[in-house]
């Protein structure tokens, strides 16, 4: 596995390649869809595998290297064109850490979406907190953030079918962290100072380039991220987005043309085809506004969307 890649300006090759295709009135295939997550996915694996955070990090975990089977069997659920693609901040230690699904907590990966021993086997990383080992599905320990939202989902839409037909889940990052104590370190308290600095801008890049290309692999109507991080993050990779396509659109007119290209007309067909970008409660119980109703919250925030 290669070491993240050396910071550079936003390119997110499918999400860009795609253009024409994003804007097309058609949806692109079950097959294709799947396709492009997997191979996102197993891009931003492999990216993460040499992240090395300093103090206070002192263990990183890559479910999607360790608990890669059962992250597969997770987006083979996923159809395109969805209502809404939300985006996560990163796995929690016993959710995703877990089980390699997002907010993947065990009872719900396994009894809603149908992911178990006989799906997938999960191993686990190399160093592990003594506090916080990966034990998959036969961690005992509940996520209440993930059993949130997959109870939402299970109560709204009643099948994981016709969850996964109106809506997919994504995490920006697929890195879990953890102090000397075991205490779970979120990406937003990353150390970015000094030599962890390039680190820092390094997976923040790797993780938007991914998230990027899942928008382009989906063509959701709606990105909607749970707490205000993950919103801030699709916002500003949509924001890349749109101005890498327009960069390109005028590049692409600049030069002689031996055959017709993407004008500026496609692009801006593009640049509508965009999601909107939302934001709706954190399930998280550290949210005091989350301890009360998250569920009937998030469907009053999300009433109009699904009416359309």
């Amino acid at each position: 596995m290669s070491k993240v890649k050396a910071t550079r300006s936003f390119v997110a090759p499918d999400s860009l390649a795609a253009s024409e295709s994003f804007a097309a009135t058609a949806a692109p295939s079950v097959a294709q869809t799947i396709a492009l997550l997997e191979r996102s996915a197993a891009t931003l694996r492999d990216h993460c595998a040499s992240v090395h955070f300093g103090a206070p990090v002192a263990f990183t975990y890559n479910p999607l290297d360790y608990a890669w089977q059962a992250h597969r069997a997770y987006l083979r659920m996923a159809q395109p064109a969805p209502r809404v693609l939300f985006v996560g901040m990163n796995p929690g230690p016993f959710g995703m850490a877990q089980t390699g699904v997002p907010f993947g907590e065990v009872a719900a990966v396994k009894d809603f979406l149908g992911i178990d021993e006989r799906a997938a086997r999960i191993g686990a990383p190399a160093h592990m907190h003594a506090k916080r080992p990966v034990l998959g599905f036969a961690c005992q320990r509940s996520e209440v953030s993930g059993s949130r939202v997959w109870s939402w989902a299970c109560e709204r839409f009643g099948t994981r079918a016709k969850f996964f037909q109106h809506a997919f889940i994504w995490n920006w990052c697929p890195l879990a962290f953890m102090s000397k104590s075991g205490a779970n370190l979120t990406p937003d308290k990353l150390p970015r100072g000094g030599r962890n600095a390039k680190m820092a801008r390094e997976l923040c890049a790797a993780c938007d380039e991914a998230l990027a290309a899942a928008i382009t692999a989906l063509q959701p109507a709606n990105v909607v991220g749970f707490g205000a991080f993950a919103a801030k993050r699709a916002q500003l990779v949509m924001n890349a987005m749109r101005a890498a396509v327009e960069a390109d659109a005028i590049a692409a007119q600049a030069k002689p043309k031996p055959k017709p290209k993407p004008n500026l007309k496609t692009n801006r067909q593009f640049l509508s085809a965009l999601p909107n970008a939302l934001q709706v409660l954190h399930p998280s119980p550290a949210s005091p506004a989350a301890n009360r109703g998250w569920a009937a919250q998030i469907d009053r925030a999300l009433a109009h969307v699904w009416a359309r």
